[in-house]
């Protein structure tokens, strides 16, 4: 069984089990989160999409908050001397999903 969910603007398609980096929610370490917003349930009889599944629901925890790594942003105007360096760490939140209710 898999769902496909909708959370910080991005689709995961997820099984019970998986272990997925997401965008940053307010939750701590060890929360129980659930998703409402799901898209597709694929069973062995068969896909459910769209309103079929309106009410199914995708249950997780948090397994932690953290930063992803740094990247480099150089930027630069040629000829002008203007020229700025920047770095960026991106915050996930790492979860685990456990149940897949649909």
């Amino acid at each position: 069984m898999y769902a496909v969910i909708v959370t910080g603007g991005k689709q995961y398609k997820v099984s019970e089990g998986d272990v997925l980096y997401i965008e940053k929610l307010d939750a701590e370490a060890e929360a129980k989160i659930t998703f409402d917003q799901v898209l597709a349930v694929g069973t062995d009889k068969g896909l459910k999409a769209g309103k079929d599944c309106a009410k199914a629901t995708v249950d997780a925890t948090v397994v932690k908050n953290g930063k992803g790594k740094k990247i480099t942003v150089f930027t630069y105007k040629p000829k002008k001397n203007e020229k700025r360096k920047m770095g960026h760490r991106q915050p996930y939140t790492k979860v685990e999903i456990t149940k897949i209710n649909a």
